[in-house]
């Protein structure tokens, strides 16, 4: 019989009190320890290639092989015990009246407007949640009359590391199309509300910079970043297409071939790359914000002809076996 039954009911309550949730490959790995304490070694079969998230916590049990339960126990309080204690209330993601905003720290300082994705634990990843706060914190910076600017920044190492793709995992195989379209309207109006915004919008790239986060900075009036900065959009490693209307600014901007390179092409580029390609440079103020106005009918429209094409791409098999293979290493450093 294990041996710390008392530590590990305590360890369990635990959980469910952190103020972060732990990332994906944290929480296969919580999950596998605690059947493995409770039952013991995987007896079940393996999931169906449909079902990526049964089949991903199905690997993470299997792969702690014949440990025993009271191992898996003591390696659960002790992986749960340091999840909680590495919390505090000066590392929770923001206090007072920002705490509404999901995994964002919202400030205003003298008319300027900031927010700052706060999950430096998972790169500043974007939760379906997140998407929606950024919209309506930009909806707020611009009725707010004491705001003149909004600036747009990480926190950690990451400026942001694209989607949470547990956003595409936490949902059944045969709910994949709802999903697919409810996630449409979700970036749809993330987009439309940097699109639509009335004021001087800045990014401050403070690190790498992945997939979505990449895309929208052509709506940008202004973008500026460290030399620790690069960018990233990696669509067709995970079967899936551009967004954030940089299928038509990219090209715009950079010209077609270096717009493929990115978008088609999966090219990481430096800060210096990004500054040679116009993507990044106190330059681009005029010709971005003229997108954004004069432009900004065109600029729905290619938003809109985006996410439709992306409703097919997250069901397709690509995409599918693209997360699965992305957890699968993630498992691996379980």
């Amino acid at each position: 019989m294990p041996a710390h039954d008392a530590a590990f009911d305590a360890a369990k309550e635990r959980l469910n009190t952190l103020k972060e949730e732990p990332g994906n490959d944290v929480k296969l790995k919580i999950y596998a320890l605690f059947k493995q304490a409770t039952k013991g070694k995987c007896n079940v079969p393996k999931p169906g290639a449909l079902d990526f998230v049964g089949k991903a916590k199905w690997e993470a049990w299997n792969s702690l092989g014949a440990m025993s339960q009271d191992d898996a126990q003591k390696e659960y309080i002790d992986l749960v015990n340091g999840l909680a204690g590495a919390e505090s209330p000066a590392s929770s993601d923001s206090t007072g009246p920002e705490d509404r905003f999901q995994g964002l720290k919202v400030t205003k300082t003298n008319k300027v407007f900031r927010i700052q994705l706060n999950r430096p634990n998972k790169k500043n990843a974007l939760t379906w949640q997140m998407y929606n706060d950024i919209g309506t914190a930009l909806g707020e910076a611009a009725q707010d009359k004491d705001v003149s600017v909004a600036v747009v920044t990480g926190s950690g190492d990451y400026y942001c590391s694209g989607n949470d793709l547990s956003n595409f995992t936490q949902v059944k195989p045969d709910e994949i199309g709802k999903m697919a379209l409810t996630a449409r309207g979700v970036l749809l109006n993330f987009v439309n509300s940097i699109i639509d915004f009335p004021k001087p919008l800045i990014a401050l790239v403070n690190g790498p910079a992945v997939g979505v986060s990449v895309t929208v900075l052509g709506l940008f009036d202004a973008v500026y970043c460290t030399d620790k900065a690069t960018f990233h959009t990696p669509f067709s490693q995970l079967g899936q297409s551009p967004e954030g209307c940089s299928s038509y600014i990219f090209p715009k901007i950079m010209g077609n071939a270096k717009a493929g390179e990115l978008l088609l092409f999966n090219k990481k580029i430096t800060a210096q790359e990004a500054f040679d390609r116009n993507l990044v440079s106190q330059s681009l103020q005029f010709s971005k914000t003229l997108n954004r106005n004069a432009e900004r009918e065109l600029l729905h429209r290619v938003n809109e002809a985006e996410c439709e094409l992306l409703v097919e791409r997250w069901q397709s098999q690509e995409c599918i076996n693209a997360i699965m293979a992305f957890f699968s290493r993630k498992k691996g450093n379980l």
